[in-house]
């Protein structure tokens, strides 16, 4: 008997259902990799955090109901105001300590790219972060967690159309 192994891009996703109803009990998040090729040249979003103002992309908790794609999608909306074209295949995690009322709390992120196709001047969180296209050396120079700055340097756009 043959057996035929699976495959990320086989499997498909299906909504979360929360069992927890203390989001900050769970510490796996979902980040939406923003890009576009413009001009020719492969770019990236990256937004500023509400607190220290440092490069991160677009990223937060799992959603009842909503895939983890989805969530991405939701949050690239929310902080960045970015829409487009969503892939539900992983491109990779990283890891970083998120604070949260005067706690350090270990978070992993899992990435999923999103191709943007237009960019809001009006988005809900428009007046709390700063948003800058850069290309693929600046944007991996920008973030400060070693995985997010492996996943961007090694992003092809040509694998997520």
């Amino acid at each position: 008997m043959k057996v035929k192994a699976v495959t990320v891009e086989q499997v498909r996703q299906r909504p979360i259902r929360l069992a927890v109803t203390d989001k900050r009990a769970i510490r796996t998040q979902f980040g939406a990799l923003c890009y576009r090729v413009h001009e020719g040249k492969l770019q990236f979003l990256l937004i500023t955090t509400r607190g220290t103002g440092r490069w991160i992309i677009p990223k937060g908790w799992p959603m009842d109901g909503e895939t983890p794609a989805g969530a991405a999608a939701t949050e690239a909306w929310e902080e960045a105001g970015a829409t487009g074209k969503l892939s539900h295949n992983v491109l990779g995690f990283y890891a970083y300590d998120k604070g949260h009322g005067g706690e350090r709390m270990p978070c992993v992120v899992a990435v999923f790219p999103l191709k943007v196709k237009k960019l809001a001047r009006d988005f809900p969180e428009a007046d709390q972060r700063k948003r800058k296209w850069v290309g693929r050396k600046k944007a991996a120079a920008m973030v400060v967690e070693p995985e997010l700055r492996a996943i961007i340097k090694s992003f092809d756009p040509r694998l997520h159309h």
